[in-house]
């Protein structure tokens, strides 16, 4: 009997893949895997072990979901072991719930093994926690990529008047966008921003700013980056100063 395991890989560094992923990464006969995987990864697959790349770039895909969904289901036909390899976490937009629908359709047998999710462990990693008692008690997490197609704004931007972590993944390209909707609803010109680059790998860039200036800061460095909006922002220069 096959199944797919849709198996995070985490925000990139590689230590930071789990163990439940490594054992099935190293048993998989099939490893169909994403742009944001660590490709160091892939050197923990037997010899024998087919990968697959279907990474999405800026709309560039190498397979739309509709054939990566198929693809999945006809090597769970073939081989016994598949897993679906996506960077941080296959549920947090990463379109891991869509693949188990229609895996679920097809009968075939599939198991979620979570990752750990760039929102939490990329800001932590750059020394910015995202909550922190009298700054913030909450965060969100938000897609900042909304699909045009829907024909309509997917994100209230009046439910973001309140005082918390807000953490855009996917929102390089709408930053200056993102700073325009808080800014219109109230939010202060010297709110803090981060932009993370390509957190928890080597080349890692942290660049900190405000809602005001952080457009002009950020918007040449490389993907994929996360967008950190709040006031914990703050705590970054007092944690590397006395780290």
């Amino acid at each position: 009997m096959s199944k797919v395991y849709l198996t995070g890989a985490g925000p990139g560094d590689i230590e930071l893949l789990t163990l439940k992923a490594l054992r099935v990464v190293r048993e998989a006969d099939v490893i169909i895997y994403d742009r944001l995987v660590n490709i160091d990864i892939l050197k923990e697959a037997k010899d024998t072990c087919e990968c697959i790349y279907v990474g999405k770039e800026n709309k560039q895909h190498i397979l739309p979901q509709n054939e990566i969904n198929k693809l999945l289901y006809e090597k769970s036909l073939i081989f016994k072991n598949i897993v679906r390899l996506k960077g941080g976490d296959s549920v947090v937009f990463g379109r891991g719930g869509e693949e188990a629908l229609f895996l679920a359709s097809k009968g075939v047998d599939f198991e979620f093994i979570p990752g750990v999710t760039s929102a939490i462990a990329v800001p932590e990693m750059a020394n910015i926690p995202i909550t922190h008692r009298g700054k913030s008690i909450s965060f969100r997490v938000v897609t900042g990529y909304e699909v045009p197609e829907k024909g309509y704004a997917q994100i209230n931007w009046e439910t973001f008047k309140q005082d918390e972590t807000i953490i855009f993944l996917m929102g390089l390209h709408q930053l200056q966008n993102i700073c325009t909707q808080l800014l219109n609803i109230g939010k202060p010109k010297e709110y803090p921003v981060a932009v993370i680059s390509r957190g928890t790998l080597p080349d890692e860039n942290v660049v900190i700013g405000t809602l005001d200036d952080i457009y002009a800061k950020a918007k040449d460095l490389p993907t994929p980056a996360l967008i950190v909006v709040g006031e914990v922002v703050g705590l970054r220069e007092e944690l590397m100063r006395n780290s």
